[in-house]
């Protein structure tokens, strides 16, 4: 997970510095709403956890492991079986996850939010087979530079490697397949990998899977080169209007039915919230505050983004 889980109020402590790359999420944030972007990449402003992402990274955990043990031993109940350990490997890393369930005494809800990553887990055997599958990679960590000097990352969940070279990139989700009029968004994850991949091996990836564990579908797409160059087309004019923003200061919001699950409403001026000081330099005079309307009280939201796309940004449950 890419957003701060740290569960302490107010702007982080951390030193602001000018945003140098662009991951997916980070992408999705901009493309939903500047405002997100600043709060999350330049004020760092602290998130608390939510059961829904923290269960989602557990479910990716599990899946990951399973593929440590021998083909044969890939079965359901195996997999099922790792659920535990892995909540306990998650909660030694990340402290602050234990106040998800401070207020389960009896651990009731803690028990039912366990039996459902188990469920997740379940239905995956449902939607591919592990015991044919020997992933090239597992959690990859890739990064590419554009000509352009941008950089971009991110962390695909897997990667196979067909024995004729051909390449599939894969990705979990733990929640629910979208409708099929964003299902162009949905894939805007993927063909960001694509393309860094595309850079960074010159080939263009065979196949792109997305695995919906909440529903039990798989979307699939097969991209060309055309596809990927239209990518980055769009990222380097995404990154032109972060920059922009980023040296004047002027980070907007842009309010939609996804402002419900931020935790950041305190800080937002469509709830009545100021945004913390911007803590890096403007270069232009003249510019509005941060967050604040123009002086006509128009909000012009930054259209980068495909028809449907900041329908799937990371605010909500995945």
């Amino acid at each position: 997970m890419e957003t701060s889980t740290d569960g302490a109020a107010g702007p982080s402590a951390v030193a602001a510095v000018p945003p140098e790359s662009l991951s997916p999420s980070r992408a999705s944030d901009f493309m939903q709403c500047p405002l997100l972007y600043r709060f999350r990449v330049i004020d760092k402003l602290p998130e608390k956890p939510s059961e829904a992402a923290t269960r989602g990274t557990l479910v990716h955990a599990v899946l990951e492991r399973l593929f440590d043990v021998p083909a044969a031993e890939r079965t359901a109940p195996r997999a099922k079986a790792l659920v535990p350990g892995q909540w306990d490997r998650l909660r030694e890393s990340r402290p602050q996850l234990e106040e998800l369930f401070v207020d389960d005494p009896d651990g009731e809800r803690l028990a039912r939010w366990l039996t459902e990553a188990e469920q997740l887990v379940d239905r995956w055997f449902a939607l591919e087979d592990p015991t044919r599958l020997e992933p090239a990679e597992r959690e990859l960590f890739v990064e590419a530079e554009l000509d352009s000097g941008l950089k971009l990352r991110g962390i695909i969940d897997r990667v196979d490697v067909a024995p004729t070279g051909e390449v599939r990139i894969v990705d979990y989700k733990t929640g629910k397949a979208p409708r099929p009029e964003y299902a162009d968004g949905a894939l805007f994850q993927m063909k960001f990998y694509a393309l860094v991949v595309w850079r960074l091996k010159r080939v263009v990836p065979r196949r792109l899977q997305l695995v919906y564990l909440g529903s039990g579908d798989v979307l699939t797409y097969d991209p060309v080169l055309a596809d990927l160059e239209r990518v980055e087309r769009k990222l380097l004019a995404l990154w032109e209007a972060i920059r922009l923003a980023t040296e004047t200061g002027d980070w907007r919001p842009r309010p939609t039915k996804l402002c419900g699950w931020c935790d950041h409403q305190a800080f937002c001026p469509e709830f009545g919230g100021t945004p913390p000081p911007y803590p890096l330099p403007v270069s232009r005079a003249g510019e509005q505050p941060a967050g604040e309307p123009a002086p006509d009280g128009s909000q012009p939201p930054v259209r980068v983004a495909e028809s449907g796309e900041t329908e799937q940004g990371r605010m909500g449950p995945d």
